[in-house]
Parts: structure tokens; sequence; C-alpha cells
């Protein structure tokens, strides 16, 4: 062999891709793939929303939602089938681990990358604990003013082209093509709104921009543009959901503005968003500008990325514990009897555990909870479930758990819980945003004789009760303690266990006496079935107190009525989808015609 002939033989072996960069290739092969997928889902979408395919956006929000579970069982097949002993290697993952760094550099989704390698590298290992060096426990790629090939948001300038030409040209910018209900009406509403929150006389800045970001954001049967204004030292959030009329014509239904209209909009309460990021860590910046006060975890799950925010959630409760000091204890409330649920004060989160034995009434298993936990998240929760993390063998120190914390635990969950050192593992658990349970707010609001909240509040009970029925939600337990309420006063559905899909239930009248004995009787003197419901009955137990409860049937007598079920029931065996808007019914704007397609 000559001498040019040896180097190059030395060359292509150093060329080679090393074993360690391989497999760290066929990783970022599967992620790519994932995120390919992901934003096809968003794309199609867009196609579903212009179509009014409301059945499959609901089919297509389902299927994103089991997306990320599925990509990341294809990628560890995929690599033990390709490298059966070196991907078992424990040796090799450090390697691995620097070479997928190296892979990051020019990416566009690093974080989201960096999470995904982390589920495929612990499926493949089969460990329990890991070692930072095999995995991201923090990110190594920053995602600070990180771009794609196009801008993440648009700015326009009013002072140019004029407000009314401004607004013409971000909807033109979209190009949604379905026709409008009538446009100019719907440009005179946005400007009239707007005069609102600049009050004359406004002095305009030469700095004058709307900020838009480039995609439309698409949930239910709405598409919402996102954005803000700046003037010189103010902001202003916005969002203007975009809905369809009966003929498929498109009109714009409100002009949502600041930052707590923009939270309800985004909240953990409600459906994820379908939008197309080439950037996803751009697109989060861009919304914490909006909302300061949302948690990056809780962005990332609003725009799909669920995952991502599991993994952000888990690094900002393990950053809270080092910087607090106070304990988990038991949450405040009364207790149930499938959750032991507990908190950490300083922190605003409940964690759940299921018990290990069921007291009476309640008459179901384990696996049971577990299948209810997962119709909810991939249900359409309409701003009134809250969203759960579900997470497995959590380490939490041991030392921050109130003893008589720590000895329910033993007692209510032995099966779920570990001690290990100075940890304590969990070995399965549900973790929600904390809301203060509705029966305690309740009692509250009547101490304090605030009979204009206490009504508000009685409201809100019984539309969320109605507005889950109508989403095809039979809640099941309604009771008081079983619902919550958010900052914003909206009360929030949170015990699953004995939820149920509509289209199962039956409702029932309670048939009339046969005679003086029957009426008399201390049990029930009718048959009942294992689905049957009879809402008469739901007198007893929704609202204990006279005053509230009268206030309550001011609006709600007729959720004992069964028609009112039954009426339901048959909408959604149908395939209806109601209306359920995440702003109030008073920021819509005015409309000659009626008619609208959008939930």
């Amino acid at each position: 062999m000559t001498n040019n002939a040896l180097r190059n033989v030395v060359h292509m072996e150093e060329r080679r891709p090393s074993l360690p960069q391989e497999i760290a290739r066929a990783i970022l092969e599967g992620f790519d793939r994932h995120y390919r997928l992901f934003r096809d889902a968003a794309i199609e979408s867009r196609r579903l929303f212009e179509r009014a395919a409301w059945p499959a956006m609901r089919s297509l929000a389902r299927e994103r939602i089991q997306m990320y579970d599925l990509r990341v069982q294809e990628a560890v097949e995929a690599l033990l089938a390709r490298f059966p002993e070196a991907a078992r290697d424990e040796s090799l993952w450090p390697a691995i681990k620097l070479a997928y760094i190296g892979m990051l550099h020019e990416h566009k989704q690093p974080e989201c990358a960096e999470t995904f390698y982390n589920s495929v590298a612990c499926q493949v290992l089969h460990r329990r604990y890991y070692h930072n060096e095999f995995i991201f426990w923090r990110p190594a790629v920053a995602t600070e003013h990180l771009e794609g090939e196009r801008p993440t948001y648009r700015c326009y300038y009013p002072l140019k082209d004029g407000l009314r030409r401004t607004l013409e040209a971000i909807i033109d910018s979209f190009g949604l093509e379905d026709p409008w209900e009538e446009r100019r009406r719907d440009l005179r509403n946005v400007l009239r709104a707007l005069r609102g929150h600049f009050p004359r006389p406004l002095r305009v800045r030469p700095d004058l921009q709307i900020q838009v970001l480039a995609s439309l954001f698409f949930r239910n049967k709405g598409a919402y543009i996102v954005g803000r204004i700046i003037n010189a030292q103010r902001e202003l959030p916005f969002a203007v959901p975009i809905l369809q009329n009966e003929r498929g014509e498109l009109y714009l239904d409100a002009l949502l503005v600041g930052e707590d209209q923009l939270l309800v909009l985004f909240s953990f309460a409600r459906a994820y968003f379908f939008v197309d990021m080439e950037v996803p860590a751009a697109y989060v910046s861009f919304l914490r500008w909006l909302m300061p006060r949302k948690p990056r975890a809780e962005l990332y799950m609003a725009v799909g990325l669920a995952k991502q925010g599991k993994t952000l959630f888990y690094r900002d409760l393990h950053y809270h514990l080092k910087h607090s000091s106070d304990r988990f204890v038991v949450a405040p409330g009364i207790k149930g009897l499938v959750m032991l649920v507990f908190t950490l004060p300083s922190f605003p989160y409940v964690f759940k555990v299921i018990r290990d034995r069921f007291a009476p009434p309640k008459d179901i298993d384990r696996q049971t909870v577990i299948d209810k936990y997962h119709m909810v998240k991939l249900h359409d929760r309409v701003g009134r479930m809250a969203d759960t993390l579900e997470y497995s063998l959590v380490a939490l120190p041991l030392e921050r758990f109130d003893p008589q914390l720590l000895a329910e635990l033993e007692r209510e969950c032995a099966s779920a819980i570990e001690l290990d050192g100075d940890e304590l593992v969990i070995g399965h658990v549900y973790i929600e945003r904390r809301m203060r349970p509705l029966n305690l707010h309740l009692e509250e609001l009547r101490r304090d004789g605030d009979e204009a909240r206490l009504r508000e509040v009685l409201r809100e009970y019984g539309a969320a009760i109605k507005e889950l029925a109508g989403a095809g939600i039979f809640p099941g337990d309604m009771l008081l303690k079983n619902f919550g309420v958010t900052r914003h006063e909206r009360v929030v559905f949170y015990d699953y266990d004995e939820i149920a899909p509509m289209a199962e239930v039956s409702f029932r009248r309670i048939p009339p006496p046969a005679g003086y004995e029957e009426e008399l009787a201390a049990e029930p003197y009718w048959t009942v079935r294992e689905h049957d419901v009879f809402p008469e009955q739901f007198d007893r137990f929704l609202v204990a107190d006279p005053r509230a409860r009268e206030i309550f049937y001011e609006h709600h007598r007729d959720l004992l009525d069964p028609e009112f079920w039954l009426a339901k029931q048959a909408r959604v065996r149908q395939g209806e989808q109601e209306d359920v808007f995440p702003y109030p019914e008073e920021a819509r704007f005015t409309r000659a015609s009626a008619g609208s397609r959008r939930g």
C-alpha cells in the first residue's frame, strides 16, 4: 500500500463516527421524526379549522397527546435493535451525552431534544436512578435569542401605514382561505375596543409598534392571533379570537387585553393549543413577555409540548426545595377517600397519591382511578378540569415532610412509597395547580357577608357542571369539596375517580311510589342499575347551606331535571360540540348576523 493510500485510510478512520456518536445520532433522528410529526399536526389543525371539521380536530388533539410516548418507544426499539449491547453499556453514556450535545449546536429545538434524550436513556438503561453525567439534569444548550429561518414574530408600524391598514395587514398575513363574514365591521370593533385601552389624549411615541406571533394558535373551534402593542414604556398584551359562523365565514369575536385575560386563555384547565413553531423556545419567550406570572413549564404545556413542561416543572420543584425550608403538609380541605393529597405551602401545587385501600362507599380499584385520570388528559377540559402532571419514582427530601403527613403516607400509601436514605421515593404521583377548595371558599364568603361574590361563585359552580356535561363529561361526585377556585375565581373540577362519559350514563326520573309504604321506605323503592343516575337526588348534596342553595337554584335548578341531562346527552351523542368561550360574554363583539361554530 502506498503512503498516500495509507494516509487516506487513516483519514477515513478518523472521520468515521464513533460508537457514542452513532448512538447519539440515532436518538436525535428519533427526536427529529417526533418534532416533524408534531409540526405536521399543527399544520393539519389549520386545515381542519378551515373545513370546520371539529370531530377530526378533537381526534387530532387526542392523538397528539399520545404522540410523544409512541415516538420514544420507537426510538428505544430502534436503538436496541441496532446497538443491542452497546446501548445498555452504561460506561458509554457519558460519551453519548457529550456527542449529543455537539449535535445540538445549530438545532432549533435543543431543549426538547435534550428531554427526548432523557426519555430514551431512562428506558434503555432500566435504572431507577441516573447519574447526571448520563442525562440532562440541567440544560446544556442555551435557547436565549434562538431563532429559526423565519422571524418568530412580525412587527407592524401604525405610524407608517395607519392603524386600520395595519390591522388589515395582520389579518392578511395568516392567509386563511375561508371568506370573511364582514371584515370592515370586525376592524371597526377592534379599533373601538383599542380606544378603550388608549384613552384620549393619546401620546403616540415614535416606537409605536404591534408585534404579532407568526403562527395562529388553534384550539377547539377557534384560531387566535397573539401579540402585544408597544408605545414607549407601555406594553399591552392581546389576543384576538377568530371564529366561524354557520356558513363557514370568519369573524373576529373579541379583543382580549392584558395579562389576566391571557392567563385565562392559556389556563391549566384548558386543552393544549396547536401552533406551528420552528423554534418553541422563541414562542415561549414571547409568551412570557405577555404573561410574566405564567411559569415557563405551563407555557410549554399550553402549546402542546407537555413532556418539556414536565421536565421544567421537575427542575423548578427541586430548585424551589433548595431555596426554601417549609415542609410538605396535608393539603387543606376534606380528606378524599381515594387520594392522599399534600402540598408545600410555599409552592403553588398539590401532590396526589392513590391510597392503598378505598373506604366505603368507594367501590373502584387503583387501575380504574388511573384510567379516569388518563381519560381527562385526553379530553377537552373546557376550562373546567385541572390538568395533571403524572410522575413515577419522585425522590423528595425526607426531612421536608411533616411527621403527621409522613405517618399518614406510611399508613395509607405504603405500596407507593419507599424510604431511601435521606429521601422519600414516591412510586406514582399526580401533581396539579393548587386551588382553594370550593367548600372552604364559600364558607369564607358567607362569614364575610360578601353576597355579591358568593352569588358569582355559586353561578360559576353550576356553570362548571353544565359545561362539563356539554363537553361529554359527567362529573359523578359533584360535592363542593371536589371543586376548586382559581385566583381568577373560576370554578374548576379536580376529583376524577367517578367521572364518566355522558354517553354511558342512564339519566332517569324517580318513579312515583306505588303506595304509602314505598313513600316512607328508608331505602329506594325503585330499581337502580349500574349506570343509573337520578338528577332529582342531587338536591341532597349540591349545596347544603339554605341561603346558598336558594342563590344557586336561581341559576341552576335545571340540574335537578333529568330532561336537562338527557338533552345534553343527545347533543353529545350527535357529535355536537357546545360553545365554551375562554373569555366573558361581555367581551364579545356585537354582530348583526348570528350563529357561531366555536367552542
